[in-house]
């Protein structure tokens, strides 16, 4: 469902910033990151978004058309990012039919809610490779082009670049590695292997023009992951200990991104943007209905989320 432009981006920003660019985005139908897209696309990009579920995907390329008359989204299902060769097809795709790839968010991820000693190998390995080798093959996929674009629109940081910025990756984390989480052991692991691989990118690919970043948001108001790994009243009492007290909206995490890819963001490199209104310097190990240590000392398994663990098959 097309989106008001307040919800997705602030006035801050000027209209054309990315005209004539394009970013590539995985898990690019997910709520957050189909925001990011979304605010690119208002300030002048074309893109393409990457997911598994055809349908899913293709109708959200063509919500995040309207955003901007004239704007040109492709939507590739069937898409799996552990595989690398399909990652690199849709690249390809990608900078043939809208003539390059300036900009990629690495955004698709797993989780589900269980302790480590509930989690089987398999289980672990899903994650692993959904965030992690998932982060890995997009960014061998369009490194080439990111590296093409970051030849093409050098920035010296002294006067404003004539034709625009690229040649920019974002990975999308998260915050539950700061300090460790209960029952978020496997992503926290995943996690903090794509931290470690975005600064590995800065260091080696900073050189070439390239500029790689992270952005961790916290609790995000309205999206699938709140949906799937909380409870109605933890939902209701995860404001209360934020410091801003308030959840997140995904307009916070598009900014950023805006910031990120834009003149603003051109010496920002190998670093991590934390939006969560502090949360994570008073991050509660009380996890509303799943509270601590009862819950982890009862062994029983998380019940009444949508983003349980599946029984394993092995």
């Amino acid at each position: 469902m097309p989106m008001e432009k307040h919800e997705y981006l602030s006035d801050v920003w000027r209209d054309g910033i990315f005209d004539n660019k394009v970013v590539f985005c995985t898990g690019g139908a997910g709520s957050i990151c189909s925001a990011q897209v979304r605010a690119m696309v208002h300030l002048g990009a074309n893109a393409c978004i990457i997911g598994r579920n055809v349908e899913k995907t293709e109708n959200m390329a063509k919500d995040i058309a309207t955003a901007r008359k004239g704007a040109k989204v492709l939507g590739l299902g069937a898409v799996d990012v552990r595989k690398p060769e399909a990652l690199v097809a849709a690249a390809e795709r990608c900078a043939k039919e809208l003539g390059s790839i300036d900009f990629v968010i690495a955004g698709a991820a797993g989780n589900f809610l269980a302790t480590i000693d509930q989690i089987s190998s398999n289980a672990m390995k899903s994650v692993m490779d959904i965030d992690v080798l998932g982060s890995y093959n997009t960014l061998k996929a369009t490194l080439p082009y990111l590296v093409d674009s970051a030849n093409k629109y050098k920035v010296d940081g002294k006067t404003p670049p004539k034709a625009g910025t690229g040649g920019r990756i974002i990975f999308v984390s998260a915050t539950l590695h700061y300090s460790g989480t209960p029952l978020q052991s496997h992503v926290s692991i995943a996690k903090a292997g794509v931290d470690a691989m975005s600064v590995s990118v800065a260091i080696e690919q900073g050189p070439k023009g390239i500029t790689s970043n992270v952005i961790a948001p916290g609790p995000i108001a309205g999206t699938e992951g709140m949906a799937r790994l909380s409870t109605d009243d933890s939902r209701k009492e995860t404001p209360r200990q934020i410091p801003s007290q308030r959840m997140g909206y995904v307009k916070e995490i598009a900014d950023a991104t805006v910031y990120l890819f834009s003149d603003a963001g051109n010496f920002v490199n190998g670093e991590t943007i934390v939006v969560d209104g502090g949360a994570w310097h008073n991050q509660s190990i009380d996890k509303g209905a799943f509270k601590y240590p009862d819950f982890l000392l009862s062994g029983d398994t998380v019940t009444g989320v949508a983003g349980m663990k599946k029984k394993s098959k092995l």
